[in-house]
């Protein structure tokens, strides 16, 4: 599709190149802040659920809680980012979020003796990532410069991996470990900062909306139409679905097998989970230069096929931390690049005005399968022990990638 880029954006002039824009870089420190504070969270949540249980289907509840939302909401969120103001939705997302934190922060200062208002929290907070994220994904063809879109995924990519994966959960867990409320105050304060942030976007189109259902459920069943009439969209949803069931199955109950297989405490756990940060980093950096370089096709099956090898290999020699690190930092590397690979692609094939949509459908199929592979997770966990998921998997994993590839290779003629 082509999109007019609005001039704070950077239009393209006779002096100098498309360049982001002030609007963007707003957009970009939102998200950045927003999802430090979600790093931090990703770390906490389950220490603090660990200090209630050590039942890992009560454990891996909290990334199911969490996953809920883009399994129910994912698809009416996306109808709502494409019939109201999406700046506005960030903003109420981040309220909505900000005062769910300071809740359980409170409650946590005060004394918390069960787990399920942590089950309630992780499914507020998801309520509202399905809102902002989709928001913000929406905004990224409104404020960039369509020749630009591969670099500022790649660049919002690498820094959610930096502050979400690499710098929040040591922070959440070295804050946990210091004072227990303590990661969920900081977390609230993000959301305040990030909505400040947007608050200050300006100069953004006004949305299309010609010949737009005036019914919400009309329109939501337009953006599931596109995607599943369009081959290439609604297999790629669908392999990053089996894919996000596969990694869930295992780190929803990774406090547990850091804890009992690699011997490492709470900090060990956030560093653990920093590592995996790294890979994310670099492959979103780099991203750009892969597709230029091997074209979007021949990156995209490389990832593919390596992921469940990856996954394997944790599963049968993790049994070092040093070693878990490495293959963390590789699987981070070909899920970041996929990512912005994928992104992009969708990006460029829906049009602006169904993208919310479109964009809802195919992430209620990604990130619906998240609570589904943790619930699989700790069931498999309390069956055959914590390996067990890695290893299962793995082999459900590279047996949808060996269905998809077909797909693939069709990828330039789509």
């Amino acid at each position: 599709m082509t999109t007019t880029a609005p001039e704070s954006a950077g239009a393209p002039t006779q002096d100098r190149r498309p360049r982001m824009g002030r609007d963007w870089f707003l957009l970009w420190s939102a998200g950045a802040v927003s999802t430090l504070g979600d790093g931090a969270l990703l770390a906490a949540l389950p220490l603090l659920a660990h200090r209630l249980t050590d039942d890992p289907r009560l454990i891996s509840g909290i990334t199911l809680a969490a996953g809920l939302p883009w399994l129910l909401l994912a698809v009416i969120g996306g109808t709502i980012v494409d019939r109201f103001d999406r700046r506005r939705l960030m903003v109420a997302a981040q309220v909505g979020q900000g005062l769910l934190v300071a809740g359980i922060a409170l409650t946590a200062t005060l004394g918390l003796h069960q787990v399920w208002p942590l089950y309630v929290l992780a499914f507020g907070v998801g309520t509202g990532d399905v809102l902002f994220s989709g928001a913000n994904q929406a905004l990224v063809v409104n404020v960039v410069p369509s020749d630009l879109l591969e670099a500022a995924n790649g660049r919002q990519i690498a820094t959610e991996s930096v502050t979400r994966d690499f710098a929040g959960p040591p922070l959440g867990a070295a804050l946990f470990a210091f004072w227990l409320p303590l990661p969920f105050w900081i977390d609230a304060l993000t959301f305040l900062t990030s909505l400040l942030l947007v608050l200050r976007i300006r100069r953004l189109p006004r949305q299309e909306r010609v010949n737009a259902p005036a019914s919400l459920f009309a329109g939501t069943a337009e953006g599931l139409r596109f995607l599943l009439g369009h081959r290439l969209l609604r297999n790629l949803s669908l392999m990053a679905a089996a894919s996000n069931f596969c990694k869930t199955m295992a780190l929803s109950t990774l406090v547990l097998f850091a804890r009992d297989i690699l011997h490492v405490g709470d900090s060990g756990y956030g560093l653990l989970l920093a590592a995996m940060a790294v890979g994310g980093v670099l492959g979103g950096l780099a991203s750009k230069r892969l597709v230029d370089r091997f074209g979007g096709r021949a990156v995209a099956l490389t990832v593919q096929l390596a992921g469940p090898f990856i996954w394997f290999a944790i599963g049968v020699l993790g049994r070092s931390a040093l070693v878990v690190v490495a293959l963390f930092t590789l699987r981070s590397a070909s899920l970041s690049v996929w990512n912005v690979v994928s992104g992009t692609l969708k990006q460029r094939l829906t049009p602006n005005a169904l993208l919310g949509r479109v964009s809802g459908a195919g992430r209620m199929l990604a990130y619906g399968a998240i609570p589904l592979g943790a619930l699989a997770g700790g069931m498999v966990a309390d069956s055959y022990g914590l390996v067990a998921p890695w290893t299962v998997g793995a082999v459900l994993n590279l047996a949808v990638v060996l269905l998809a590839l077909p797909t693939l290779r069709r990828w330039d003629n789509d």
